[in-house]
């Protein structure tokens, strides 16, 4: 796994992950899978379908895991991971 991804669930994040933690993460997975830190003009449109797309995947997954007993993160909260789902839409 590319080192620069962080675990973004409590206990190991200390607060709820935000919008920009999430799409950070997602980059950071885009560039490693794909082997360009910046994608030439002609890979520029699918690179950033695919930094969305992963940063929509794990938007929902945040927002319903269950950590020691704690419900979904998202579940009523109004979390980032709320907000990121939705406008990712």
């Amino acid at each position: 796994m590319c080192r620069s991804i962080k675990t973004l669930r409590p206990p190991v994040l200390p607060g709820e992950a935000t919008e920009d933690d999430i799409r950070a993460a997602a980059l950071q997975y885009v560039r490693k899978v794909s082997g360009f830190r910046a994608p030439a003009a002609h890979n520029q449109e699918v690179f950033d379908r695919a930094v969305q797309a992963v940063t929509e995947a794990t938007a929902e997954l945040l927002g319903g895991l269950e950590v020691r007993g704690r419900s979904g993160r998202g579940a009523g909260q109004g979390s980032a991971v709320d907000g990121a789902a939705v406008e990712a839409r």
